[in-house]
């Protein structure tokens, strides 16, 4: 699309700042002027039905909602709505005169920090996930929370996008996946129907980031940075926060990295405590592969397009839609073992090695006083937050927090002491009564490391156990051991040895492949 405006800003006396060089960016809804360390954004007037920029005022408020939503989560990078007056041949970037354009004014950054761009360059790092979830945590926490009577997150709200999906799709191409798919799909909204509207009632739905995929967050200051929130259409924008979440951990799941997106999940319900928005996560998540499939289908209307490459890329994400859709493989894991054992440790680990979900006790029970997984609760031993009742109120907080993943087809191993048979046993009996596998892993280390493991968490001080060495003395005197029925779910695990985690995954991998083969069967 040419433009005398585009064209006339391309030219770097146009600029109020000295800058050398300017270079153009252009998408199907905007033009990027890259100068310095500035970038402005200037919308099309255009109009999409979905996006809408059609009139000056319409630039302007969208221009002013990019600014408002952005800094909830990237201020260094979004600074102001800059005027541009004077003519179209001769404009004046921040001019006095009659605005003849509005631009997103920006701060320029490396696009090599981009998520996309590190992770296929392999620099993205756990820790880059962790804080990727920890910002999307705190963004969701602190989004305005859409009315309950509202449009936004009713189960019609939800459904008829999910729909409209399959129908664009089918205008473009014909494959045999989208009927199983809209059936799937179809099923999925029916079950979950009152979950949705239950979780509009509870506040869940908010004014989330609509686009959360990788190549909207980069690494910037060596902090997480989501940027480019959808500030065109709230109606994509006020979502579930679990949906917002689902594009994340999909995009991930799609560029190949599976380890990472169980981690990112982990860290993201560890941080929210939102273990019931699971029931939704699968549905969310083909969501957001057949949105992406459909923005690649619109290609094919386009001319002089690779077509084989699009359909490949099309049929990439209904691979994945599928795969997502297939999945089903419960399971109930509990560790056992004294403080210092190394249970936390190994849990981490298996996260990203079997795919599944950790809930962790000294998480849950800090939440269910009001604490962050940080704070220190000053309880002494057997009071307070660890008295016998708070203790009984965590355990049962576990299970609660387990079952949603467990109905929806997840595996759950739960992070805990569980040194007490009447601790382990109602989790037994509901992986019986819900026919899911069930192992123990009991974890061990020998005295001297048990004290050295607790006295450096001490001191680190960022562990959210309180675990001391008096605890740990009171475990060693009161520890019951396993059943004989319990012992035959078990495996023991020595967690100093190098091949601990191993040997974990693959006993875990072993009760997947012998459920599933038992239903082949």
């Amino acid at each position: 699309m040419r433009n005398a405006l585009i064209d006339a800003l391309q030219c770097p006396a146009v600029w109020p700042d000295p800058v050398d060089r300017i270079e153009l960016i252009e998408t199907h809804a905007s033009w990027v002027l890259l100068a310095g360390d500035t970038a402005l954004k200037i919308k099309k007037p255009v109009d999409f039905g979905f996006l809408d920029f059609s009139t000056l005022q319409r630039r302007r408020h969208f221009c002013e909602e990019e600014i408002r939503l952005n800094r909830r989560t990237a201020p260094m990078i979004y600074r102001d709505v800059v005027e541009i007056s004077g003519t179209p041949e001769k404009p004046e970037i921040g001019g006095t005169g009659a605005a003849i354009e509005y631009a997103v004014r920006m701060h320029r950054f490396d696009p090599g920090a981009g998520f996309d761009r590190l992770l296929s360059d392999g620099q993205l790092t756990t820790a880059d996930i962790d804080d990727l979830a920890k910002q999307l945590a705190a963004l969701h926490r602190e989004a305005a929370v859409a009315p309950p009577d509202g449009r936004y997150g009713t189960w019609r709200a939800v459904a008829e996008p999910m729909l409209d999906n399959f129908d664009s799709l089918a205008a473009h191409i014909d494959d045999p996946r989208l009927n199983v798919l809209r059936r799937w799909t179809v099923d999925q909204l029916h079950r979950l129907n009152p979950v949705i509207e239950q979780r509009l009632q509870q506040g869940f739905v908010r004014e989330c980031h609509g686009d959360a995929h990788l190549g909207n967050v980069a690494r910037i200051d060596d902090r997480a940075t989501l940027f480019d929130c959808i500030e065109f259409n709230p109606d994509f924008r006020w979502t579930d926060v679990i949906c917002d979440l689902a594009f994340t951990v999909m995009d991930l799941r799609d560029r190949g990295a599976e380890p990472m997106a169980w981690r990112l999940l982990d860290v993201w319900l560890a941080e929210s405590g939102d273990y019931d928005g699971l029931r939704l996560l699968p549905l969310y998540m083909v969501y957001r592969a057949m949105v992406r499939a459909k923005v690649h289908a619109l290609r094919l209307a386009e001319d002089e397009i690779d077509r084989a490459a699009v359909l490949v890329q099309v049929g990439t994400y209904l691979n994945l839609a599928e795969t997502i859709r297939a999945e089903h493989r419960p399971a109930l894991l509990l560790t056992t073992g004294l403080s210092g054992s190394g249970k936390s440790w190994l849990a981490e680990r298996l996260v990203a090695r079997c795919g599944l979900v950790r809930i962790r006790s000294d998480v849950e029970r800090k939440r269910l006083h009001g604490l962050d997984a940080g704070s220190h609760s000053s309880s002494r031993l057997d009071a307070g937050i660890y008295s016998a009742e708070a203790s009984k109120r965590t355990y049962r907080r576990l299970l609660e927090c387990a079952l949603p993943a467990l109905e929806t087809g997840i595996p759950v191993l739960l992070d805990a002491a569980f040194l007490k048979q009447a601790q382990r046993e109602p989790f037994l009996k509901r992986a019986e009564a819900l026919g899911v596998p069930f192992g123990i892993l009991e974890c061990h280390a020998d005295p001297a490391t048990l004290k050295q493991r607790i006295e450096a968490r001490a001191h680190a001080g960022n562990d959210p156990s309180e675990a001391n060495l008096g605890v740990l003395s009171r475990q060693q005197a009161t520890a019951e051991s396993l059943t004989a029925t319990e012992s035959a779910m078990m495996l023991k695990i020595e967690t100093s040895q190098a091949d601990a985690t191993e040997r974990a995954a693959n006993w875990i991998r072993a009760l997947f492949q012998k459920r599933q083969e038992t239903i082949d069967g």
